[in-house]
């Protein structure tokens, strides 16, 4: 009779709040559903009670003031989470599990009530939302999973409800609190005859991939169990999944599957997962004898055409540097060695051809070479890891074919629709782009036998010539494809022609000509942003490797004025153009030539080279910290040219071995290379150079004494660190320490005598500009003078009488007092004359 009438009371309840729930209310009728939870245990009579209060939680629940919703969260967000604790989820009825799980799915759908309680207005459209994302309701709920593993209908039901939640970052990390990745992941291969395991299990995982950190979720998918559900699911759809939204999850999981591949700590390699990939992206290439693939085949739809491109990916993945990725040597030997047993490299070489019959597979035109690209700019990944196999397979020649192709005449026209066909709609220039990527990544590694292999094909004539046929379009429309396919052959001809003479032979003239006007850029380019910088550099990087040490090279260099050219593009002082520039100017002037193709140079207001590589000195020492005084003079004569750095590095003994900080500081500026430079043109009678350039040019000659200064100095105080020296060790590092001093002060006093030279010569240009303008004063006085003496004979009469007779008496006193005989006499007067003058 009890029971009964407690029924009878929860259909009361039931009945009276079939609109909603107050929020003043839901506490005490969750405590409701704990009651009869336990009595279900007893009387399966309460089944149907508990699930209608149940689904009244599902409904907006109802408030009377505006700030019930805040004044109850703590109570709302504690209620809602108890719906997915496991006091309730081990209620045994699947009725009542799936009906909260129906429950939580309907805070995303939720509907208005009919009617509401008198005074009752519904809560926010989101308000239960937030409250699930407050009181932790998915964390109760992935940990609940493990109450129904056996039951399929429940254990869909709480997935679909997590699916739900999962949409919410604040929910995915709660759910990633409770190894939820790792969970979902392994019920991927569970029987399920509808499908939705899979699907919703796939669902959760990308919601949590794309709400969390994805290194957390792919570490907790890199256990061997989650490796094999995902394989066996995977393997599954390949083979039995026929329908599209089969092949759409397929291609999901094979993402996820491309993200575990980059975890080191995934055991792809042990669970045969990644043996399988590699097989299924080259079976269409090359013929395989692996069961795995019998029978199988590839449709031209667009899903098995993102199934070909996922698989390239991976093998991308595969083959990065272990260093990169930190993978074991142990296991990336042992990727290689898949990756070289199940034919990769023919598999991606069989795309480096001319595009004479694209249809390959029933690919369309686009299709084909979209897979083209993509497997091309793998092979740039692959190749410098399977080095022996790139060159049993005649990589080289190929791929020196296919450029051939790519410069040619025949009729080709880019689709251009991809990420790697960018740029190369109705050409070929992503083809050349990424061919040259590969050659680009194998000469890399400055491998003797790829490089011969290369040359003796040809090789530097025909990029010559690619050369030539890309700055000639550049020419036309300048794009940052072009101008990146110009750069990687000037990488990749450096890296063929260093160190071997005969190939920068061949390399002269006809490089020499292409590399003159890459050096004459605008310098207004190099801010473009489409990459005239990386193309500088790597003319000047190919200037380096290519022509310096070749004199056929060189004095062709010259006669077409590179070196003034080199001069100009040092003085924009671009900080990462400076170094390299002065480094090629040092190598090149052991041609005797050089020298005074340096001197002659002239740059804006008749700068000589001489006062430019002073300036640049000043430049960077201003920029190290190095002391000096406000006329450029020393100013700590013990550690002359010391950077602020260098002063604050504390003593460290180190080994002989070892170079210390003043060594290693030589490589790390450009002082070295101008003082190198300085020393070829000559310390003396230099050109063009004021006295501020003098006072510098004194410091720069005494370089390697205040740099040998400095090694004395650092060994001085490692050894009085290590031990105290004797008596006459410490009087011979005392004499030594003497000596630098002593060269800082005779600069110092250089310096001084220079200034103070220059002070008197200043000085005696003033007194001659002094002199000459009391000159020029004097000169103005007398004109003044003489204009105000014209205006008085003109306007006295007297005065201009007063003037004639000085002239005639000034006349009479120039003749000559001894008398002439039978002289004529000439008269001083013209007759009828009435002028003034």
């Amino acid at each position: 009779d009890l029971e009964k009438e407690q029924l009878k009371t929860l259909k009361k309840v039931v009945k009276h709040f079939e609109n909603g729930l107050p929020l003043k209310d839901l506490a005490q009728i969750i405590e409701i559903l704990k009651l009869c939870a336990e009595k279900m245990n007893e009387q399966e009579a309460f089944t149907e009670p508990l699930c209608e209060l149940i689904k009244l939680c599902g409904l907006p629940f109802q408030k009377k003031k505006l700030s019930d919703e805040v004044s109850y969260s703590v109570a709302v967000s504690k209620s809602i989470a108890q719906l997915g604790a496991c006091d309730l989820m081990r209620v045994p009825s699947s009725q009542v599990r799936i009906q909260i799980c129906k429950c939580v799915v309907s805070f995303y759908n939720m509907e208005l009530p009919r009617k509401l309680l008198p005074g009752y207005q519904p809560t926010s459209a989101n308000y239960k939302i937030q409250m699930a994302e407050l009181g932790g309701l998915a964390e109760t709920l992935v940990l609940s999973l493990a109450l129904v593993e056996n039951q399929l209908a429940e254990k869909l039901w709480v997935l679909k409800a997590l699916q739900h939640l999962s949409s919410s970052g604040i929910n995915c990390r709660l759910m990633m609190k409770a190894q939820a990745a790792s969970r979902v992941c392994l019920y991927l291969n569970g029987v399920d005859p509808s499908g939705q395991l899979v699907f919703r299990s796939s669902e959760i995982l990308w919601n949590l991939l794309e709400n969390t950190s994805k290194e957390e979720v792919v570490n907790q998918l890199s256990s061997l169990e989650c490796v094999h559900a995902l394989k066996e699911v995977f393997v599954d759809l390949l083979r039995h999944g026929f329908r599209h939204y089969d092949r759409q999850l397929r291609n999901d999981l094979l993402v996820i599957a491309t993200l575990l591949a980059e975890n080191p700590a995934a055991p792809m390699i042990e669970s045969g997962f990644t043996k399988l990939l590699i097989v299924l992206a080259t079976f269409t290439e090359v013929k395989t004898p692996n069961p795995l693939v019998k029978g199988l085949k590839l449709t031209h739809s667009y899903e098995d055409f993102e199934l070909k491109k996922l698989l390239f990916n991976v093998i991308g993945v595969l083959s990065k540097d272990p260093c990169a990725v930190q993978l074991s040597l142990f296991l990336f030997v042992l990727t290689l060695q898949l990756l070289s047993e199940n034919d990769v490299m023919p598999a991606l070489l069989y795309y480096v051809k001319p595009n004479q019959k694209p249809g390959f597979h029933d690919w369309s035109d686009a299709q084909y070479e979209e897979l083209q690209l993509h497997a091309i700019a793998v092979l740039a990944s692959v190749a410098p890891v399977l080095v022996n196999k790139y060159l049993s397979c005649q990589a080289n020649t190929l791929l020196l074919v296919f450029l051939g192709w790519c410069i040619g005449e025949d009729p080709f026209f880019g689709q251009g629709n991809s990420f790697h066909g960018t740029g190369g709609r109705g050409n070929k220039l992503a083809q050349m782009r990424y061919s040259l990527r590969v050659l680009r990544s194998v000469l890399s590694l400055y491998d003797d036998a790829v490089n011969l292999n290369l040359c003796d094909q040809g090789a530097i004539s025909q990029l010559l010539d690619i050369l030539k046929y890309a700055a000639n379009k550049s020419k036309e429309k300048e794009d940052a494809i072009l101008l990146e396919i110009q750069a990687d052959i000037l990488f990749i001809l450096s890296a063929l022609c260093e160190n071997d003479l005969h190939r920068k032979e061949l390399f002269s003239f006809e490089g020499v000509d292409i590399l003159i006007p890459l050096i004459q850029m605008d310098s207004k380019k190099l801010y473009s942003g489409l990459g005239h910088n990386h193309l500088l550099c790597s003319a000047l990087d190919c200037l380096w490797s290519c022509v310096i040490g070749c004199y056929i090279a060189e004095d062709y260099f010259l006669e077409k004025q590179g070196v003034f050219l080199l001069l100009d593009l040092l003085a924009l002082k671009q900080k990462n153009l400076c170094n390299i520039i002065l480094g090629i100017l040092v190598e090149f002037c052991d041609n005797p030539k050089t020298t005074s193709h340096i001197s002659a140079w002239r740059g804006e207001k008749e700068q000589t080279a001489a006062s430019l590589l002073i300036q640049l000195w000043r430049q960077e020492e201003s920029e190290l910290g190095v002391k000096r005084d406000r006329y450029g003079r020393i100013a700590d004569m013990k550690r002359p040219i010391a950077s602020r750095f260098q002063k604050q590095q504390e003593v460290i003994p180190m080994p002989a071995n070892c170079p210390s900080f003043a060594i290693m500081e030589i490589s790390e500026n450009i002082r070295a290379k101008l003082y190198s430079l300085l020393c070829k043109l000559g310390f003396e009678n230099l050109p063009g150079l004021s006295a501020k350039d003098l006072v510098t040019l004194a410091i720069i000659q005494r370089y390697i004494d205040f740099k040998v200064g400095e090694v004395w100095s650092e060994l001085c105080a490692e050894i009085k660190e290590e031990f105290r020296p004797v008596t006459s060790d410490e009087e011979a590092l005392k004499v030594i320490s003497e000596v630098s001093e002593d060269t800082g002060r005779m600069v110092a006093a250089l310096q001084t005598e220079v200034l103070e030279s220059q002070h008197h010569k200043e000085i005696q240009e003033e007194e001659k500009t002094y002199t000459k303008l009391k000159a020029i004063h004097k000169q103005r006085e007398m004109v003044n003078k003489s204009w105000e003496n014209f205006l008085t004979r003109t306007s006295n009469y007297e005065a201009l009488k007063k003037a004639k007779r000085l002239q005639e008496k000034s006349i009479e006193a120039s003749r000559s007092k001894s008398k002439t005989q039978n002289g004529a006499v000439h008269s001083t007067d013209i007759k009828g004359l009435s002028t003034t003058v």
